[in-house]
């Protein structure tokens, strides 16, 4: 890769093919706090803080389809940042709150992180990011990922602060 290559681009949005519209926009609207931008017939378009869409629902190749494999190719996951502990706790007890089974979560040194799927099956991640100041580094100075685990019960007690 050349030195002077800069990537320009970021992630916009992820748009998700789901079986029930109004059962996916309940979702992702009630559960995680996301807000109908503009409803169709067929779609949806939700966002955080008024912009014009960070997640699209469409039903057009899907309506009444089954939920992903998990031995196919495909998203694995969506990942929603958090800008600190106590707003991923309040999120997270949410989800709990709306009965959806928590399938996995790590504290991966950089960030926090709690996975289920939503109603459709697709992995949903909801995650905060440490200070980079805090970030665990090797002896070259690269980042060091972990995958160790993390105490539920401690980042939902952060959430009532």
């Amino acid at each position: 890769m050349p030195s002077d290559y800069v990537t320009p681009a970021k992630l916009g949005h992820v748009h998700l093919k789901v079986a029930d519209l109004d059962r996916a926009v309940a979702f992702y609207s009630d559960v995680l706090g996301f807000e109908v931008q503009v409803r169709w017939p067929q779609a949806a378009f939700l966002s955080s803080g008024g912009y014009h869409h960070h997640i699209a629902l469409n039903i057009w190749d899907s309506a009444g389809g089954l939920p992903p494999e998990p031995d196919r190719t495909g998203l694995y996951h969506v990942a929603f940042l958090y800008p600190d502990r106590g707003s991923l706790g309040r999120a997270v007890q949410r989800v709990m709150d709306a009965g959806i089974r928590i399938t996995g979560k790590a504290d991966h040194g950089v960030s926090e992180a709690v996975y289920f799927n939503d109603p459709e099956g697709n992995g949903v991640e909801l995650y905060r990011d440490r200070a980079e100041a805090d970030w665990p580094r090797g002896p070259d100075g690269r980042i060091r990922l972990g995958n160790a685990p993390l105490d539920l019960r401690a980042l939902l007690a952060d959430a009532t602060r």
